[in-house]
């Protein structure tokens, strides 16, 4: 479980506006959450917390009851995260090294590596790709090995930040069943985005943010009303499988 409590975060002067403020969330193992918001609304400032890459300045996040600055690997471990713009995040020339790099800082045997790669890879379709070369991809399979190198640590959840920013409709209907896979096994999803129309379906919860506070927190069929006055879109209800991944 992930959660925060009171959790308050500011860039800059100590007596400026709160990126986060005061936001106290539990995320339990296995949940699919929608954490959704217009631009500057607070979500990748609070994801941040959940692995320990910003601290908090007031409250604190705890990820199986340990808080994060006590234990920043297993929050680490436990937690997976893909960044927005995932070139940020890789760290090796090959999809297979890159995948691998997690594993090997855990300091494990090399057959729970090639074991934990393998699976990894494919859970996001790209079995027999280890070799190829990550700048001689597409971006939504840039896309799907970010969530491989994530999964290869075993995580308890997944949080993905924008992950179809940039993607065609291919790509993003392919990350999408991929998403929608990793739901189904049981592995928590917190998807960060501020246009719900590709993934609205596969929500069992959403909480909207808005000016670093819980705005909205409730079952996809209850927030959806709520939500365009966020600034945040939402699939029409007559929308088919094929009109919901067409954008304007």
């Amino acid at each position: 479980m992930i959660e925060t409590r009171e959790l308050v975060h500011r860039y800059g002067d100590e007596n400026g506006p709160a990126a986060v403020d005061g936001v106290s969330l539990s995320i339990p193992d296995g949940e699919f959450v929608l954490l959704a918001g217009a631009n500057g609304s607070g979500k990748t400032t609070l994801v941040r917390h959940f692995d320990g890459l910003l601290e908090p300045d007031e409250g604190e996040v705890l990820v199986d009851g340990t808080p994060v600055s006590e234990d920043l690997v297993a929050a680490r471990t436990r937690v997976g995260m893909v960044f927005q713009q995932p070139r940020d995040g890789f760290v090796a020339a090959t999809v297979g090294a890159d995948v691998a790099f997690g594993p090997e800082n855990l300091g494990l045997s090399h057959e729970e590596i090639d074991r934990r790669v393998g699976e990894a890879l494919a859970a996001v379709n790209m079995a027999g790709r280890r070799d190829e070369r990550i700048d001689g991809l597409s971006g939504g399979e840039r896309e799907r090995v970010a969530i491989a190198g994530a999964l290869a640590m075993d995580p308890d959840h997944l949080v993905l930040d924008e992950p179809f920013t940039g993607l065609d409709a291919p790509a993003r209907e392919s990350v999408v069943e991929q998403l929608r896979a990793l739901g189904e096994s049981g592995t928590g999803v917190v998807l960060v985005t501020h246009d719900l129309r590709d993934a609205f379906e596969l929500a069992d919860r959403i909480v909207a943010l808005a000016d670093g506070q819980v705005a909205v927190d409730a079952a996809p069929a209850d927030a959806r009303d709520r939500l365009p006055d966020l600034g945040i879109r939402v699939p029409p209800l007559e929308a088919t499988g094929q009109e919901a991944t067409e954008r304007p």
